[in-house]
């Protein structure tokens, strides 16, 4: 009887194995149908696909096919990519909208982590000459108390430090840095879509500043065009992210409590910045939830500002805040993240803000953009010859998993410390909130690690991880002195969580085998092509 009921459990039991791997194949297979299907209708917006013979092309008068690699866009991470790329003797074609000098709000903060790249790229004299301030950590405000947070910088030459600015300046820095090498090709001209030959991205149709339509052919094509690409549809599965947006102001002739120091204000709803980006400029962005902020042209914006964030910031920046707000000049900008999802494609890259963006509240997006760059150029190098589309796609394939030390520490951190410093009803909300100001205030490792994180300074998911449940572990502990009443226990658990539900979903969005065990993914091992 007994052995009857085990074979009949044992028959049991294999069919709902069965079952659940015919289940998990049905999904998987409508999975990737669906993938397919989302890629073949963004590709027929972004990507055309190319007829004409290589004799058609060679004979054309508006193609330009003797370039090495075609780089789209030349903000941060194309004028960078593009002078790095060049200076290793590669013919790079770059096509930005705009050479314009750039005016934006955001990408004004360098963290030491960035800077370091900067000058393993060569380009450290791009913030020279700008009016660049130095940053040398972080002051923290919230309920009338405040931290200064340094970064960990003893171990580093004098010159290491965070760097502040105008975006604009900088950018121009780089276009020019990158435009006076001989193989650069600096055009300005708008890509309407990528050219596709049997699978492999071929080159890019684009409009000149006349307006007439061009194409260019290259081995490899790297888009670098910003948060609003319209390209990256056909290169990435875009899962784009607006959390919040910022309202940008500029202080004129204001002394910060803190010199030389990114201020962060703990705010209700949610936090405020103040930097030095020039040496009589101090940038504020307030952070406002939602997609939907208070009008400017009513005049709502304004009334928001001075009745409900200018009560909270320091009082040695108030009447400096306030004058700002009556002279009228109030931008906003969506904040957006977007986890790196890529389509390997022969061919083609994404890069920047058009493969990868977090939230601006801890200024690591250049940071991540630099170091893209770094293991980009180090895979490059060995490469004499890029036309094998299909093996060099394979190649690259590792690219995605050597860029996530750096990159996936410092989206986790911004998507975290974001929710975390926002304010909210929730009891448990509020001790977490209250956990992380009071830990970071410990001084010591308390302090030092997490800013060695955000700084990009100590690119390590597992630190972040251990520091950010630390905190959570910190505020359980207070609630239960001097004694563990029930009510505190089920706050303390609520934190902890609401701590889980906070990491855990931006972790599994950053890929955890690619964070924690990179060493499993084969694409780690990849290497370049024996011939060359």
């Amino acid at each position: 009887m007994v052995e009857t009921s085990s074979l009949l459990g044992w028959i049991l039991a294999s069919l709902l194995g069965l079952l659940g791997v015919y289940v998990y194949s049905v999904a998987t297979r409508n999975a990737e149908a669906n993938r397919r299907r989302v890629v073949s209708e963004g590709r027929s917006d972004s990507v055309r696909n190319l007829t004409t013979t290589k004799e058609e092309r060679r004979s054309g008068g508006d193609a330009n096919d003797d370039a090495d690699i075609i780089i789209v866009g030349a903000g941060v991470a194309g004028a960078a990519l593009a002078h790095t790329l060049g200076k290793d003797g590669r013919k790079v074609h770059v096509i930005e909208r705009d050479l314009t000098e750039p005016d934006r709000i955001v990408g004004e903060l360098l963290q030491p982590g960035g800077y370091l790249k900067l000058i393993e790229l060569g380009l450290q004299d791009c913030v020279e000459g700008i009016d660049a301030q130095r940053v040398f950590g972080y002051a923290l405000f919230k309920d009338g108390k405040h931290t200064q947070l340094a970064y960990p910088l003893e171990k580093f030459h004098s010159d290491v430090s965070g760097r502040s600015f105008h975006n604009g300046r900088f950018i121009q820095r780089m276009r020019e840095k990158a435009a006076s090498l001989p193989n650069v090709r600096l055009e300005q001209g708008s890509v309407t879509s990528l050219l596709e030959e049997n699978g492999t991205i071929k080159g890019v149709q684009y409009k000149n500043k006349d307006g007439e339509q061009q194409t260019a052919y290259a081995p490899l094509t790297i888009v670098c065009d910003g948060c609003f690409s319209n390209l990256r549809r056909s290169l990435c599965n875009p899962k784009v992210d607006v959390p919040s947006c910022f309202v940008g102001l500029v202080l004129e002739k204001c002394d910060l409590p803190c010199a030389n120091y990114g201020h962060v204000i703990l705010g209700d709803p949610s936090p405020i910045l103040f930097y030095p980006i020039s040496s009589t400029e101090v940038r504020c962005l307030v952070d406002v939830p939602g997609q939907k902020v208070p009008s400017i042209s009513s005049g709502e914006m304004a009334t928001y500002l001075k009745t409900v964030v200018a009560p909270q910031i320091p009082k040695q920046i108030y009447d400096s805040f306030v004058a700002a707000v009556d002279k009228g000049n109030i931008r906003t900008m969506p904040n957006r993240s977007m986890p790196a999802a890529p389509y390997p494609t022969p061919g083609a890259l994404l890069m920047g803000d058009a493969f990868n963006m977090r939230h601006p509240l801890t200024g690591g997006g250049m940071t991540v953009a630099l170091s893209d760059i770094v293991v980009l150029r180090n895979l490059l190098r060995p490469l004499k010859d890029l036309h094998d589309a299909p093996t060099l796609c394979k190649y690259l394939e590792s690219f995605y998993t050597l860029r996530k030390p750096v990159a996936s520490t410092i989206n986790t951190l911004a998507g975290a410390l974001y929710k975390v410093f926002c304010a909210s009803p929730d009891k448990a909300r509020q001790e977490m909130r209250e956990a992380c100001f009071d830990y970071l205030s410990l001084g010591g490792v308390f302090s030092s690690g997490p800013v060695s994180l955000l700084s990009g300074l100590n690119p390590r998911p597992l630190s972040l991880v251990l520091h950010f449940f630390a905190v959570a572990v910190y505020g359980v502990g207070r609630l239960l002195v001097p004694f563990p009443w029930p009510k505190h226990i089920w706050i303390g658990a609520r934190l902890i969580s609401g701590a889980s539900g906070i990491i855990f979903p931006i972790i599994k969005a950053e890929g955890v085998r690619q964070m924690f065990f990179p060493a499993t993914v084969p694409a780690y091992y990849r290497a370049p092509r024996s011939r060359g």
